[in-house]
């Protein structure tokens, strides 16, 4: 236990960490979904705490109830995409559709034997005005991660760039997001995820304009075929809302 207190204590103190927008709140480790199968996720994110009013024209946050389909295809053992179905709902706005995504991701294969997982996931795609002030953004995400016995760690240095919207000049921010799991049984691992958003690479966002949360986690892994992650996010800055619950069940087909 005490290597995994030690890389907890790292990600709570960590500066550098961001935040994804709550509609697909994940860590990704380096592994690809296997050739000629399919996994199809749905990630529910309900925000108990956050912004109450209409804000630059976009809708708010609190009590809002964020639905993502994500369908992912593994074609190579060095190769998969990814597709994601953005969708809100809230109570005064209805259901509807925030946007679509496409993700297609590369990783260095296992028979090199490096001593960490390496992968590298690019993710482009629109969202709705009224849902973020960016409706065109562009992401490039490294991926490292490493398993030691039950002890897991997973890294994503992510940068983010607006394409078209009010943050178009602002070049890359910096979003890297971790992840440190431990597996108490067979079938229980409990982790820590941190996410945040420090602002461009050219000058951070002062602290309390910056995006900081933490989400305790739960991983049940209860078949090859599916998976279940359950976390309770808390924000640690006034720019970050305050309380997110998050859900995503997964299952792996071939296809």
């Amino acid at each position: 236990m005490r290597p995994f207190a030690v890389l907890a204590l790292a990600v709570l103190g960590a500066a550098s960490l961001s935040a994804q927008d709550n509609y697909e709140i994940q860590v990704y480790g380096a592994d690809l979904v296997d050739p000629h199968h399919t996994m199809l996720e749905l990630h529910s994110n309900f925000t108990f705490d956050g912004r109450a009013t209409v804000v630059d024209g976009m809708f708010p946050t609190q009590h809002a109830l964020h639905e993502t389909v994500e369908i992912t295809h593994g074609f190579t053992p060095w190769f998969e995409t990814g597709f994601y179905i953005f969708t809100s709902a809230r109570a005064g706005q209805g259901w509807g559709w925030v946007g679509d995504h496409i993700r297609p991701r590369f990783r260095v294969p296992e028979s090199w034997h490096w001593p960490v997982g390496v992968s590298l996931s690019q993710e482009i795609g629109y969202q709705r005005r009224v849902f973020s002030p960016d409706t065109w953004t562009w992401e490039i995400r490294p991926i490292i991660d490493q398993r030691a016995g039950k002890l897991y760690w997973a890294v994503d240095p992510t940068l983010e760039k607006s394409l078209r919207g009010e943050n178009a000049g602002r070049g890359f921010e910096f979003s890297p997001n971790v992840s440190v799991t431990y597996d108490f049984t067979e079938k229980v691992t409990l982790g820590l995820e941190y996410y945040g958003a420090l602002g461009p690479l050219s000058g951070f966002d002062p602290l309390n304009e910056q995006e900081q949360q933490i989400f305790p986690a739960l991983d049940l892994n209860l078949s090859p075929d599916w998976e279940f992650n359950l976390g309770a996010g808390f924000g640690l800055t006034p720019g970050t809302d305050r309380f997110i619950l998050k859900m995503i069940t997964g299952y792996r087909f071939k296809l």
